[in-house]
Order: structure tokens, then sequence, then C-alpha cells
């Protein structure tokens, strides 16, 4: 084999696996969100777990008919949760940030709200729910 040859099949199973490397970051990362995000859609909570017991327990529709209250009732407590541990969590973290912010330079602080933002910012492209109101995320 000579030279340029070589350099040819190398350059060829170079570009092929950084192809590869590349297809499969896009699809896993594709594939990722959409687990990752489908996932957390409390709203559909109800729904999936009728549709889990519905298929893996073989209900008839009148079993389903009569299950479908108590799921619904469940999803409806633990949306509840959620959002009690979600308030929590943000007190906690407002908390923190106003203890921070405390001993922070004007320049830190600013950047302080700058981070905020970009992750206030950040949950607004992702879909996911505002700050109430009451719980603001600037200090």
């Amino acid at each position: 084999m000579n030279r340029a040859l070589k350099w040819k099949l190398t350059a060829g199973f170079i570009l092929a696996f950084v192809a590869g490397a590349v297809t499969g970051a896009a699809v896993g990362g594709m594939h990722a969100r959409h687990v990752f995000f489908e996932f957390h859609h409390p709203e559909l909570i109800g729904v999936k777990m009728k549709e889990q017991f519905r298929s893996e327990l073989d209900l008839t529709p009148d079993q389903v008919a009569k299950i479908s209250p108590i799921i619904d009732k469940t999803a409806a407590d633990l949306q509840k949760v959620r959002c009690d541990t979600g308030g929590r969590v943000r007190e906690i973290w407002m908390e923190a940030h106003q203890q921070i912010a405390a001993n922070l330079t004007d320049e830190q602080r600013q950047k302080l709200r700058q981070m905020k933002e970009r992750h206030h910012q950040w949950r607004h492209r992702h879909g996911l729910p505002e700050f109430a109101p009451e719980m603001s995320p600037t200090p």
C-alpha cells in the first residue's frame, strides 16, 4: 500500500467515526430530551397511570371506569404534593440567595441577578412553570 492510500483510508475511518459520533449524540440527545420532558408533564400523570394499569393488567372498560376516579384523585393529590414541595424549594432558594447577596459586592449581586435570570429563561424555554408572583426570583 502506498502512502497516499494509507492517508486516505485513515481519513475515511476518522470521518466515519466522527459522523457516527455526531449522529449518535444527536439522536441520543433528542431521545433523552423527549423522554425527560414527556415524563415530567405532571398534568398527564393520571392519563399515563390509567394507560399503564389498563394495558399491563388487561382491564376491561368497566374496570377502567371504576378505577378512574381513584386514579384522578391520586393524580390530584400528587400534583398538590408537587406544588407544595416546589413552593418550599423556591422559598429555600430565595432565602439562600438573600443571605448570599448580603455578603456580596454590588457587582457580584448584579451577577447573581443575571444567574437567576438565565435560570428563569431556561425554565421558560423548556416550558417549565413560572415563579408565582409572591415567589419572585429577584432578591
